[in-house]
């Protein structure tokens, strides 16, 4: 497959892939005929696993050196295994220090859409149990912020009382793209990298809002 599709199939961009292979996290690929990089499904079991591991808070050396070991050896060097609870370790606290109440409401109730629910799997989260909601259940509530990430919910989103804090991030509906099972899950990996990425920096900036000091495992590279 061509760079293209592997980073679309992983859920990044083509610049990421680069980026990785010219850091030495990944191998460089094998070259077609024609000159374009060619890859197989071991490269792209790999990049998935990179990517997972990075949002993990690993560095991409190591990251790229534990998905090596995994996929090559079917072991996990003993050395990165503190390193990694130090990790699951940071994400508690920074969860538990941040304090927000985050909720999540569609405009108009349809369903839980079951590609959404096997991206959260794959990244640890069980919303299995979940419902889809009408933002009119929140009407009378305040919230801090308010997020619309589709342009159509910016549309017709209503206004909140004594929210003073609107943004918008236009990011593109995964459940409007057509095709395979494949294509239709890769739509909601590459919206769910986007909501990632987004979140650190609006994280640093509500922090700052609250007269909190901007936490110093919220720095990330690409992911």
């Amino acid at each position: 497959m061509r760079i293209a599709e592997l980073a679309e199939r992983a859920g990044v961009a083509p610049s990421t892939v680069r980026w990785y292979e010219q850091a030495g996290v990944l191998p460089h690929p094998l070259r077609a005929p024609n000159g374009y990089r060619d890859y197989g499904t071991d490269d792209l079991a790999r990049l998935r696993l990179v990517v997972s591991l990075r949002r993990l808070g690993l560095d991409p050396e190591d990251a790229g050196r534990l998905a090596r070991l995994c996929l090559e050896k079917g072991e996990i060097d003993r050395d990165l295994m503190p390193l990694l609870a130090e990790q699951r370790h940071a994400i508690a606290r920074q969860r538990s220090d941040l304090d927000f109440q985050a909720f999540s409401a569609g405009t108009e109730v349809t369903r839980v859409n079951p590609y959404a629910l096997r991206v959260l799997e794959e990244q640890g989260i069980d919303w299995s149990g979940s419902r889809s909601k009408s933002i009119t259940e929140f009407l009378d509530q305040q919230f801090d912020y308010v997020i619309t990430v589709c342009d159509r919910a910016r549309a017709t989103c209503p206004v909140f009382p004594g929210s003073t804090n609107t943004m918008h991030w236009g990011l593109d509906d995964p459940s409007d793209v057509e095709g395979t099972d494949e294509e239709k899950l890769a739509a909601f990996r590459r919206t769910e990298s986007e909501v990632s990425a987004r979140l650190r920096p609006f994280i640093e900036v509500a922090l700052r809002a609250a007269g909190r000091p901007r936490r110093p495992d919220l720095v990330a590279g690409p992911s």
